[in-house]
């Protein structure tokens, strides 16, 4: 004789089950091509960032509002490891004039980044210190 567990038992197909369903589907699929449309912005982030940030070096600039704005762009790219190739640069250069604001920034991308770095097993980066990233 059949135990008569409710529990495993499933109700039947309903049209707004399947009509949910659906719709978590398409949810999933456009969550699935925004992400992958993230992603191939990061590639052309490092392009349009590169040259600011080495004209920002190279020029030894002290435009905190110039240096603030490209950090402020390209942290969220920091997912990505040649932007932060380029955030650490920018941070190293912004230590020498403004360690505090600085600090702020390195905060920012640990808040941002580390927790998805540690929640793979991967090291965050590493910071000089009492230094930039």
């Amino acid at each position: 004789m059949p135990a008569n567990n409710k529990s495993s038992q499933q109700a039947p197909p309903t049209p707004e089950r399947e009509a949910g369903a659906a719709g978590y589907d398409d949810l999933v699929q456009a969550i699935t091509g925004l992400a992958a449309s993230l992603q191939a912005l990061e590639p052309q982030a490092v392009e349009l960032y590169t040259p600011i940030i080495e004209s920002i070096v190279r020029s030894r600039s002290r435009d905190t509002h110039h240096i603030e704005h490209t950090l402020d762009g390209l942290l969220g790219f920091c997912g990505h490891d040649p932007a932060l190739v380029l955030y650490k640069k920018l941070c190293r250069h912004y230590w020498n004039i403004d360690p505090p604001a600085t600090a702020s920034y390195i905060n920012a991308y640990r808040d941002m980044w580390d927790s998805e770095q540690t929640a793979e097993n991967e090291s965050p980066p590493d910071a000089p210190q009492g230094g930039p990233p």
